[in-house]
C-alpha cells in the first residue's frame, strides 16, 4: 500500500507542475509592462504602407477596421496592434498620437490615446 500512494502522490505532483508550467507559458512575453508610444494610428493588414489609392491613410484605416482589421500604431518600423479605446482610435486614424498602454507581447491595450504635439 505504500509503494501505490507513492505512485499517487508523484502522479499529482506531477500534474501539479504541467499545470503551473501551462499557466507560466500562456503569459505574452513582456506581459504587463506599462508603456508610452508616440506614432502614427494604422491598421494591422496595412502597417505602414496604405494599400488603397486615392483614400488618405484616415480613410483607408477607418475602411480596413470596418473590413475586420486591428487598429495599429507604426513606430518607425515597428507595428503594433492595438486593443480597446476603438472609438478614440477611429477618431484618430491617420494621425501622430501618444498612446499610453499595457504591452502584450506585440499587443497594446489601450489605456489612453492624445495627439502628439
Amino acid at each position: 500500500m505504500t509503494g501505490k500512494f507513492s505512485r499517487r502522490a508523484i502522479a499529482v505532483a506531477a500534474g501539479m507542475l504541467m499545470l503551473c508550467a501551462i499557466g507560466v507559458s500562456a503569459q505574452p512575453a513582456g506581459s504587463g509592462a506599462e508603456k508610452t508610444l508616440t506614432g502614427i494610428v494604422s491598421d494591422a493588414m496595412c502597417g505602414k504602407t496604405h494599400a488603397m489609392k486615392g483614400e488618405t491613410p484616415a480613410q483607408c484605416t477607418r475602411m480596413c477596421v470596418k473590413g475586420g482589421s486591428a487598429f495599429a500604431l507604426v513606430v518607425g518600423d515597428k507595428v503594433y496592434t492595438l486593443r480597446g479605446s476603438s472609438s478614440s482610435l477611429y477618431k484618430y486614424a491617420g494621425q501622430k498620437v501618444i498612446l499610453k498602454g499595457t504591452m502584450q507581447g506585440d499587443t497594446v491595450l489601450v489605456e489612453s490615446v492624445a495627439p502628439a504635439k
